[in-house]
């Protein structure tokens, strides 16, 4: 089952030995329509704008004007159009959730790829650069995959983690360990088992 989420961000339970654990509250989400594969048109309330396109999809499946962002969901527990069924989540005991890792924007060699850089001292002319990428006349080009300056991060990202509790009511679900992403952002979680 499948379930669209947001980040709310990270704490930790109290006990003799705490665990470190990553906040995920599940957003209320409506099915628009069930697929014979089990998949799913949903719709769930987003900062999204509304628009005449976004009027015509709500008034064809009777949403209000808070469902105003639609997605599809691999699969999902319901049979006909409604609420989504979260009762798999209260028997779940380990989820995937994939999120965007945070975006970097373009960033160097020794922030992207960790590379160690020159001296710092007076009179070098080789402090954060990559250094040489290529090779002469042969074969006279640069490799392919050549660790090199570029965008880093807003890359998807997926993590296994396992659940510590799931709270019903306010929808609400405490997982092991991190999850990528800043808070806020929204992302799909599977039930694994």
């Amino acid at each position: 089952m499948e379930y669209i989420v947001e980040k709310i961000g990270m704490s930790r339970t109290i006990g003799s030995k705490s665990i470190p654990v990553t906040l995920l509250k599940v957003l209320d989400t409506k099915v628009c329509s069930v697929n014979e594969d089990g998949s799913a048109l949903v719709s769930y309330n987003s900062g999204k704008k509304n628009n005449k396109a976004i009027a015509g999809q709500q008034k064809k499946f009777g949403l209000s004007n808070d469902f105003n962002r639609f997605a599809t969901l691999s699969k999902v527990n319901n049979k006909e159009n409604g609420n989504l069924d979260i009762i798999p989540l209260e028997n779940a005991k380990v989820v995937q959730s994939s999120f965007n890792t945070k975006g970097r924007g373009f960033a160097g060699v020794i922030k992207r790829h960790g590379f160690a850089g020159g001296p710092a001292t007076h009179g070098s002319r080789f402090h954060r650069t990559s250094g040489s990428i290529g090779n002469r006349e042969d074969p006279g080009k640069i490799q392919k995959g050549r660790k090199m300056p570029g965008h880093y991060g807003n890359e998807k990202n997926t993590v296994i983690n396992e659940i510590v509790s799931f709270d019903k009511e306010q929808m609400v679900i405490a997982v092991k360990g991190s999850v990528s992403g800043a808070n806020g952002n929204l992302g799909r979680l599977k039930v694994v088992k």
